[in-house]
């Protein structure tokens, strides 16, 4: 691979100055960053002042659910959790899903907006095995220079109340899935102690990090956020738990959301949010103010929960910021952030960013600044995955 030699672009790093620089890229790392860069061997482009962004982080997908690229298919989910589980499950096999194909189209239209590394939720239960973790796999590969994809073992129809699927989760863990979900402990299993043992001990077992959907609301939901950070506390595993969806995060006075936020950071738990319909959002603000981890996911993508999304991450950076009434451009930074440095966190990177050192995934957009690039959501310019170009004006390059 040649050394890559990104020229007078403007690197975006969260609280710092935008300024003119130069990025040199080797063996697949930035090697330097800063003005007049040379490298006589190098392949040299021109960015012309365009902001340069680390790759986009997209937290929390359902790649196994999507029908992306597929023929239309008209939503029959209804409006309740169950509803659209049992519809999800019940259409499956109809519907060919889970499908390596979509996935992989899916895939390559995040590529192109600019997403380097994924998350993805993949539904577990006695009926559908673990086709899902092969079908996403195995789109995974078929994009493996493109993109990183870090699986979720998800009992998506419930852990306690669907006898086997335990069984099915460990399955998953001990062939290498890298986390093990959980999904509704008090209101959809009814048995919140006895999902937080089994989730939690299998998580020290295999050394796996943990993602809980919680879309609980209210009083329920704030309690359950007590049980996870005191299971948390309790076992080390701090850095590597995760509540999505966190809808009653959202709903709670601001002095409750203060409490929780920093109770959060405390025991290093994270929360991801989606920006899903009117559901609430986790409020931007007050966990960065109290250091409490936060990133961001598409969550469905043209699947039988929902016919919208299109997998932009910057889309969904947009979404959030508007949906949180963020307008400062240091408060829409903030949405970015969580975007792409509170993603690294949550899925556990340790050489993400634009220095020296870290691999090499970016992408460039041309904007006058970070918080335009957020609420314009221009077209991607040059899209980098460990520094090699994989995508230019929306378009993939050859494999």
């Amino acid at each position: 691979m040649n050394d890559l030699l990104l020229r007078g672009g403007r690197p975006w790093t969260p609280g710092a100055p935008v300024e003119s620089a130069d990025i040199l890229i080797r063996d697949g790392r930035i090697a330097a960053v800063g003005a007049g860069l040379t490298a006589p061997a190098a392949d040299i482009v021109e960015l012309a002042g365009a902001l340069v962004f680390p790759g986009l982080v997209d937290s929390h997908c359902h790649l196994d659910k999507t029908m992306y690229g597929g023929p239309w298919v008209p939503n029959s989910g209804g409006r309740t959790l169950s509803g659209r589980i049992a519809n999800g499950e019940g259409r499956r096999e109809e519907l060919g899903l889970p499908n390596a194909d979509y996935a992989a189209n899916l895939l390559g239209a995040m590529v192109s907006g600019g997403t380097a590394y994924v998350r993805s939720h993949i539904d577990i239960d006695p009926e559908v095995g673990l086709r899902g973790v092969d079908a996403v796999r195995a789109a995974a590969e078929r994009h493996r220079d493109r993109v990183d994809v870090q699986l979720v073992a998800f009992p998506q129809g419930g852990l306690m109340n669907r006898p086997g699927t335990g069984k099915l989760l460990e399955a998953a863990l001990a062939d290498g899935v890298e986390v093990i979900g959980g999904l509704d402990p008090a209101g959809y299993d009814q048995d919140p102690t006895g999902q937080l043992d089994l989730i939690f001990g299998l998580a020290e077992k295999y050394g796996a990090r943990i993602d809980i959907h919680l879309h609980d609301r209210g009083a329920l939901g704030a309690w359950q956020y007590g049980l996870i950070i005191e299971r948390t506390r309790a076992t080390g595993l701090a850095g590597r738990v995760t509540i999505s969806h966190a809808y009653a995060m959202g709903e709670l006075a601001p002095d409750e959301q203060r409490r929780v936020a920093e109770s959060l950071a405390e025991a290093g738990v994270s929360m991801v949010t989606c920006a899903v319909g009117d559901a609430p959002v986790v409020p931007v603000r007050t966990m960065h103010e109290a250091g409490a981890m936060l990133a961001l996911g598409n969550d469905g993508i043209r699947d039988l929960w929902t016919p919208y999304g299109d997998g932009d991450m910057l889309r969904r950076i947009m979404t959030v910021a508007f949906r949180d009434r963020l307008v400062a451009d240091p408060e829409i930074e903030l949405a970015l952030t969580a975007g792409t440095y509170g993603g690294a966190k949550v899925l556990g990177l340790t050489d993400y960013g634009l220095t020296v050192g870290a691999a090499a995934d970016l992408f460039t957009v041309d904007a006058e600044a970070p918080a335009a690039a957020v609420v314009s959501v221009p077209p991607r310019g040059l899209v980098v995955k460990r520094g090699r170009i994989v995508a230019r004006g929306g378009i993939l390059t050859a494999a």
